[in-house]
């Protein structure tokens, strides 16, 4: 077990842990508006991994607000502005990342009054329901759904929901399961973390559904490992990081659990 004096040592400056006159510090680049991930009053459960993580290493949390948006790693990490981004897909080409904490996957989210037992994108009764989906740009965008929707030819069934909404408006992803909620679609499909803490806020009772298979027949990845962020070459400070994520794995079960973040087994773990 590493204590936080050696943590320290083994990270260094590329750590983030700024010593001399102040006190230590983990420098942190969130999206201040975007539960159930991070906000600016760190309620998300990326927020509580960074309060956890900089407790191991006897620091404290200095965040660096920033949307997430087109060019948010290059403007926030790779600009030095911040060391640590607590939520990534695990072996994201532009950063360094630690081992994976979670793996989630995307869900078909209905109403239960509705009684549909969706979990897959190739059952007929989609070809007669209204999908919301998520959209990562114009009304084209193309987040892993509106690859599989397309694929089997289902465009028409689509209402798109940016993932970049009215930001005036508190955590602009969950409008999609808004619109599920208030019937202007039948189903929605959503990124698992999304759904499962805002589906028990909605004003109806929602089910949330893995979609199956993992990977959709047309090679596009429905399920992610999500590990935490650094710079490529701050290779101290990521070991320090996977120490700190295999000590406490059992606390950040719970983190996820708190939030009803859906997991889904490793591909090691799915092995007889």
């Amino acid at each position: 077990m590493l204590v936080p004096g050696l943590v320290l040592a083994l990270a260094g400056a590329a750590a983030g842990a700024r010593m001399g006159a102040g006190p230590a510090v983990l420098r942190v680049c969130a999206d201040p508006n975007n539960l159930p991930f991070s906000n600016s009053r760190e309620q998300g459960f990326e927020n509580r991994l960074a309060a956890l993580t900089a407790r191991e290493m006897g620091a404290r949390v200095v965040y660096t607000w920033w949307p997430q948006r087109r060019g948010f790693f290059r403007e926030t990490l790779n600009a030095g502005r911040c060391d640590v981004v607590m939520g990534v897909p695990a072996g994201l080409q532009l950063l360094a990342t630690t081992r994976p904490y979670y793996r989630s996957t995307y869900v078909f989210v209905t109403r239960r009054s509705d009684s549909l037992q969706l979990n897959s994108f190739d059952d007929p009764v989609l070809r007669r329901l209204r999908i919301g989906v998520p959209l990562a740009g114009g009304a084209e965008g193309t987040t892993p759904p509106v690859y599989a929707l397309a694929r089997r030819g289902l465009m028409n069934r689509v209402e798109g929901y940016s993932l970049y909404a009215d930001y005036a408006r508190p955590n602009p992803p969950a409008r999609v399961l808004d619109a599920l909620a208030r019937g202007d679609v039948d189903v929605a499909v959503a990124w698992g973390p999304l759904a499962g803490y805002f589906a028990r806020r909605e004003p109806v009772r929602l089910r949330v559904v893995p979609v199956a298979p993992v990977v959709d027949v047309s090679g596009v990845p429905l399920t992610f490992a999500i590990a935490i962020g650094v710079r490529k070459g701050d290779e101290r400070l990521r070991l320090v990081l996977d120490r700190i994520l295999e000590r406490r794995q059992l606390e950040i079960q719970r983190i996820l659990d708190d939030y009803r973040v859906p997991r889904v087994a490793t591909a090691a773990e799915e092995r007889p």
